[in-house]
């Protein structure tokens, strides 16, 4: 297994980065796609710079991916950032749906090629549905899954699927695209101008019958005995199923993401210099606003002065941090999918973004207290 992804890396990489990247542990005699996937105390994981490297991702790696507001990637790079992210994830199947819609048929090849190499290679599982692929594209599928009407027309090699349909009495034009061919010959209005069967009449052949045709077709035959046959599980490897939940340690997830909420905290830095600058300019007007350093602590009215600039101070402090609500809502789709997905569980997530919040806090409360607390005339004693 190694061996195959050095010779792959080859492609993409010259020999030197080949070597490099390539980590002792990485090769060994057993190598499961658990560890390919995820490899413990490492900084970076060789399956995720192939991932980044065979989709076209260098050039965005340091890229935030935007938003409505943010002018972030491009589309096609989006699209390409969530099939990585799906890649290098603990999912060895992939289902994917129209991921071609917005995209070119360049783009499109690229994607569907970079997926069926990392599927070779750590040995996963891949359903696209396309529509109108081009023939590059589809000639890239190693099988073929044909749908109409809820059934099964076809499923199998992708080189039988014309042999079928002309065992079915269609056949495909040489200068056809074989996925419009494969589109249209379910269809009544088009499956005619394929009949090839002239010294017979034709008529509209249903789907129905072409889905009993295909289980007496040798291909539908061999996958009815494949499904028909119990597995043996003498023939199982020890390693073929997961016994984690998870693919690294909960440790290391939360050092992840530890690392993550940081990187989000530098790249928001705007938002946090902003507070400090705004809550500044709040606590300089709340100095000229109670400027009574020899302020009287005698009566009710006095103790009224005290207990609004205490309010005032509670509430501005508070709404300083209202701005984090925004940014909390922003990431929860993301949260939501890696968290069903189970790239995580949901305290790891939680504990990094309050902790990592808590200097920010004091700094922000220390600074409204130095500027302010000996101003407004509070009790001078350290103790209170």
């Amino acid at each position: 297994m190694a061996d195959l992804i050095q010779k792959e890396l080859q492609t993409f990489w010259s020999p030197d980065e080949v070597k490099k990247s390539m980590a002792p542990n990485l090769i060994q005699q057993q190598y499961s796609v658990t560890e390919a996937s995820s490899l413990e105390g490492q900084e970076a994981s060789v399956v995720t710079e192939y991932v980044i490297k065979i989709l076209g991702l260098e050039v965005c790696a340091d890229t935030v991916v935007g938003d409505e507001m943010f002018r972030g990637i491009s589309g096609g790079q989006k699209k390409r950032v969530t099939t990585g992210e799906m890649m290098v994830g603990p999912s060895r199947v992939l289902l994917m749906d129209e991921i071609s819609t917005g995209l070119d048929s360049s783009t499109t090849f690229q994607i569907v090629n970079s997926i069926k190499q990392s599927i070779h290679i750590l040995e996963g599982t891949s359903v696209i549905s396309l529509l109108q692929p081009a023939p590059e594209t589809y000639d890239l599928f190693d099988d073929v899954i044909l749908l109409a009407d809820g059934q099964v027309v076809y499923q199998g090699p992708r080189e039988n699927v014309l042999e079928f349909f002309e065992y079915m009495g269609f056949k495909c034009p040489e200068r056809k695209v074989v996925a419009d061919f494969l589109q249209e010959v379910t269809s009544k209005k088009d499956q005619e101008q394929y009949w090839i069967r002239k010294n017979e009449a034709y008529s509209f052949v249903t789907v129905q019958e072409f889905s009993e045709a295909f289980r007496l077709f040798h291909v539908g035959r061999k996958l009815g005995d494949e499904l028909g046959a119990a597995f043996d599980k003498t023939k199982s490897h020890p390693a073929a199923l997961t016994t984690k939940k998870y693919g690294v340690s909960k440790k290391e997830l939360l050092k992840a993401c530890i690392s993550r909420e940081y990187l989000l905290m530098k790249r928001n830095s705007f938002v946090y210099i902003f507070k400090m600058t705004q809550l500044t300019f709040f606590a300089t007007t709340t100095m000229t606003l109670f400027l009574r350093t020899e302020m009287p602590k005698k009566t009710i009215v006095d103790g009224i002065v005290f207990m609004g600039s205490m309010f005032f101070t509670i509430l501005t402090i508070t709404f300083n941090g209202f701005s984090e609500l925004g940014l909390s809502i922003i990431k929860l789709p993301v949260f939501y999918k890696q968290r069903d997905l189970l790239f995580y569980p949901a305290w790891v997530y939680s504990l990094p973004t309050w902790f990592l919040k808590i200097p920010v806090t004091i700094l922000e409360v220390a600074t409204w207290v130095i500027l302010t607390y000996y101003v407004i005339g509070f009790d001078p004693d350290a103790g209170r």
